[in-house]
């Protein structure tokens, strides 16, 4: 375990908040940006939770890129 693991697993937990479909599971719980900006609760924990959940929801290009690169990384070095 190190550095490398550590890397991983944030990348597994990016990963699982990108592929978070907004429509059907977002919405019924409220967690949406419309409802925060609604609210005006941007600095609590739930706020920063929907603001990272979003962020990883539009890098799911870079996302995509990392990943190749981890699993040719994989490859090569295992």
């Amino acid at each position: 375990m190190g550095f490398w693991t550590l890397l991983k697993g944030l990348l597994l937990f990016a990963n699982a908040l990108a592929i978070l479909n907004e429509d059907r599971f977002l919405v019924p719980r409220g967690w949406t940006l419309v409802e925060l900006h609604h609210t005006g609760r941007r600095n609590s924990p739930k706020g920063q939770i929907i603001g990272l959940i979003h962020a990883c929801q539009y890098m799911r290009l870079p996302l995509m890129l990392i990943n190749t690169a981890v699993i040719v990384m994989k490859l090569i070095f295992s």
